[in-house]
């Protein structure tokens, strides 16, 4: 299958510090391809790289065969850039911003308002278009940033945190937006901290930490790597503050904590649910509740990164 993307050792480099670190991947035309991380990771850094915003130190990659070095006029025509952060004029209104942009990429007159129109509906942003976008809720806007860079009918759509900010109606158009494009042969390159989401959409996905991948598989081939590691679930009561640092020194497994419930990754539970029986007449504790889980996408994300969907959404990104 022809690749949209390809990129070869790509390496981004800021103050003495790596971003990205020889980074290698091909996304396939028509694929919906995930690119998760921390916060900080280096996902947006890449989008930049890849969409002609920003320089590589090193390496070097191609968008439908065209090199970002010598080609980067002709890619930005190709592609469609959902930032995470806004990319409109503040003093233009919705409709105003839309027509700007469907101009600036050559949108045929003759379609460029059934286009808008089309894009307004999806994003329910009708009753709002000749509101001044600087004076929107961020939610709105996030929609109106949507809305612009899927104008032109691009190649290859980069989104950012894209459903970030939306509502739950706004974030289900998108992603049913999202799985239609596979029927058009349109490429979505997809960051997010919602791992699930990501599971939901993704043909594949990448795993990037501190710069570099660590693993690229499907969802599916992610989960099922975790299929001979059982998963604890476990609920307690206490009368009494428990520090997470107790189960963490105690117990040679993984283990996360979420409030009241504590999930531990072991390869022998018999030998965990009798530490946890010892520990809960120690730390005095009452176990209310044990499960043993499938293992799901965050699962792979835990294994393969150590952190948590919560500290992907809290760790804060490496300011550019």
């Amino acid at each position: 299958m022809e690749n949209s993307i390809t990129v070869e050792g790509l390496t981004k480099e800021y103050n003495g510090k790596l971003a990205l670190d020889n980074v290698s991947f091909d996304v396939k035309k028509g694929e919906v391809f995930g690119y998760l991380g921390p916060n900080g990771a280096g996902k947006s850094t890449t989008i930049k790289i890849l969409s002609g915003l920003i320089e590589q130190t090193s390496g070097n990659a191609f968008i439908n065969g065209l090199d970002i070095r010598r080609e980067r006029v002709e890619i930005k025509k190709r592609i469609g850039v959902v930032p995470e952060t806004s990319n409109l004029y503040p003093e233009l209104s919705v409709i105003e911003n839309l027509l700007f942009v469907s101009k600036l990429y050559h949108v045929p007159r003759a379609t460029r308002e059934e286009k808008i129109n089309e894009l307004l509906t999806i994003f329910n942003l009708k009753k709002y278009k000749n509101q001044g976008f600087g004076k929107l809720s961020k939610g709105l806007k996030r929609r109106t940033v949507l809305a612009a860079a899927l104008v032109h009918d691009p190649d290859i759509v980069f989104m950012d945190e894209p459903t970030s900010g939306l509502d739950v109606v706004s974030a289900r158009n998108l992603r049913r937006m999202i799985r239609n494009f596979k029927e058009k042969d349109i490429t979505v390159f997809l960051t997010t901290h919602y791992i699930e989401e990501a599971g939901g959409l993704c043909d594949r996905i990448a795993i990037l930490v501190n710069g570099k991948i660590v693993k690229i598989d499907t969802p599916k081939a992610l989960e099922d790597s975790l299929q001979e590691v059982p998963i604890l679930e476990v609920s307690i009561e206490s009368s009494k503050p428990i520090h997470d640092n107790v189960f963490n020194e105690l117990l040679s497994e993984k283990v996360h904590i979420h409030g009241k419930k504590i999930r531990i990754y072991t390869r022998d539970v018999s030998e965990t649910i009798s530490t946890l029986s010892r520990l809960s007449k120690e730390q005095e504790f009452k176990i209310t509740e044990l499960n043993t889980l499938k293992p799901s996408m965050e699962d792979a994300f835990i294994k393969l990164t150590g952190l948590s969907s919560e500290q992907m959404s809290v760790d804060k990104e490496i300011k550019r």
